[in-house]
C-alpha cells in the first residue's frame, strides 16, 4: 500500500517593503509555502518550485481531509523525479494570488478592507524578488535547483537572469521567452470577459456580495482551449454528441461543448478562483520579457547567467511551442552556457508538461540524478 504524505502549508509574514516593478510598494506581505523532505547539513539540495497561472504553493502530497493531491504530484514526491527522499523541494504561492499569500482577496493593512482591485500589479521579477526572500528566511544560500513549468518557467528564468550566484540549475518547462501577440491577445480576451461580466462591479465584486463567475467561467474556457491540442481534443471528443440526434437549439449538443463548460464552472465555483488575480496572473504573463532591458537582444539578458539549464517543450504545444524553446536554448548557446534540450512527443498540449509521460519522466528523473550526484561525488 502506498504510503500517504501528509503536508502542511506554512506562512512567511515579511514586514520589509517590497518595492515592484510598477513603482508601486508592499508595506508587508504574507508568502504561503510548502516543504517537502529535509534540508540537509550544508543546505546543497535545496529546490525552488515555480507555479503556473492557477497553480498554487500545494505541489505535491496530500493536505489532512482533502484526497486531492498537489498539482505536479507525479513528478515530486519519494522516489519521484524530483525525489523528496533526496532534496529539500520548497513551492510558494505567488503573491497577487487567491490561495493565502498576499493577493487580492487578503486585507490591506494600510486600509483594513481588502485589496480587491486595489492591489498592484505584480510581475515575474517581483515573484522572485519575494521568493528570495523566502531563500533568506529558509537559510538556503543557493538553490541546487529552480524548476517550473508555462509561467513557473518565466520565473525560472527570471531567477538566473536576477540572482545569477544563487542557483545552480534552471529547469525550464514548456515556457517562453516572452508571449506573442497572439497569446496576448487571448489574455486580453480572458480579461474582458471577467471585466465586463455585470457582476464584477469594478473589481469589487466581494464588497458588493457578488462573484463574476460568468465571465470567469469564459475565461477559464478559452484559457483551457488553449492548453490543449487539436489531436487530443480530436481524440478524446470529435464531434461526438450528448444525445442520438442533432437539437438545432443554441443548448450543448457537442460533447467537447459541456467539457469545456465543466472546466469554466468548476474553475468559477468549485476551485472559487478570483477574478482579480486571474486579470494580474495574465497582466504579469503578458508583462515578461527579459530581452526588453537588453535592446530585444535574448542573448545579452542571458549573458550574466551561471546555472546550468535544462530546457523542456512539447510536440503538440502551440501556446509554448517548441520554437519558442528552441529560442532560450540558443540565446543560451550563444554564451557558451551549459544547457540541454529535450522535445518531448505529446498530444496533450500546453497540459503535457503536468501529465505522466514516460520519456518526460526519464528526462526529468535523469537530470535530477545529476544535480544529486553533485553533492554526493
Amino acid at each position: 500500500m502506498t504510503e500517504i504524505h501528509y503536508v502542511r502549508p506554512q506562512i512567511l509574514h515579511v514586514t520589509t517593503p517590497l518595492q515592484l516593478v510598477s513603482g508601486a510598494e508592499l508595506p508587508s506581505y504574507d508568502l504561503v509555502y510548502e516543504t517537502y523532505g529535509e534540508l540537509n547539513v550544508d543546505g546543497s539540495n535545496a529546490v525552488l518550485i515555480c507555479h503556473a497561472l492557477s497553480g498554487d504553493h500545494h505541489v505535491t502530497g496530500f493536505h489532512e481531509g482533502d484526497n486531492k493531491p498537489g498539482w505536479w504530484h507525479d513528478y515530486i514526491g519519494p522516489g519521484k523525479p524530483v525525489d523528496t527522499n533526496e532534496f529539500f523541494v520548497v513551492c510558494s504561492n505567488n503573491l497577487g494570488s487567491c490561495r493565502g499569500s498576499s493577493g487580492p482577496a487578503t486585507i490591506n493593512p494600510n486600509t483594513g478592507k481588502i485589496y480587491g482591485p486595489d492591489f498592484p500589479i505584480v510581475t515575474c521579477r517581483d515573484w522572485v524578488n519575494s521568493q528570495n526572500s523566502l531563500r533568506q528566511h529558509l537559510g538556503i544560500n543557493q538553490w541546487a535547483a529552480v524548476v517550473g513549468g508555462s509561467m513557473g518557467g518565466m520565473q525560472v528564468m527570471q531567477w538566473a537572469i536576477d540572482y545569477p550566484d544563487k542557483l545552480r540549475h534552471a529547469l525550464v518547462i514548456a515556457a517562453a521567452p516572452k508571449l506573442s501577440a497572439q497569446n496576448i491577445a487571448f489574455n486580453e480576451v480572458a480579461r474582458r470577459a471577467i471585466m465586463t461580466d455585470p457582476e464584477f462591479h469594478g473589481g469589487r465584486f466581494i464588497e458588493a456580495g457578488t462573484t463574476p463567475k460568468g465571465g470567469l467561467a469564459l475565461a477559464r474556457m478559452l484559457g483551457h482551449l488553449t492548453y490543449l491540442s487539436d489531436d487530443m481534443m480530436g481524440a478524446k471528443f470529435g464531434r461526438e454528441l450528448r444525445s442520438e440526434s442533432l437539437k438545432y437549439s443554441f443548448d450543448v449538443e457537442f460533447q467537447v461543448e459541456s467539457y469545456l463548460r465543466y472546466q469554466g464552472e468548476k474553475f468559477a465555483t468549485k476551485q472559487n478562483f478570483d477574478a482579480n488575480t486571474y486579470l494580474l496572473m495574465t497582466k504579469a504573463l503578458d508583462y515578461f520579457d527579459p530581452a526588453a532591458e537588453f535592446n530585444n537582444d535574448l542573448s545579452a539578458a542571458f549573458a550574466q547567467t551561471q546555472a546550468s539549464f535544462l530546457v523542456v517543450s512539447f510536440t503538440s504545444d502551440w501556446r509554448f511551442s517548441p520554437a519558442r524553446s528552441r529560442e532560450i536554448v540558443r540565446a543560451l548557446l550563444d554564451n557558451d552556457h551549459s544547457v540541454s534540450y529535450a522535445e518531448i512527443e505529446s498530444e496533450h498540449g500546453h497540459d503535457a508538461f503536468l501529465l505522466p509521460n514516460a520519456h518526460y519522466e526519464g528526462i526529468f528523473r535523469a537530470y535530477m540524478n545529476r544535480i544529486k550526484q553533485e553533492w554526493h561525488a
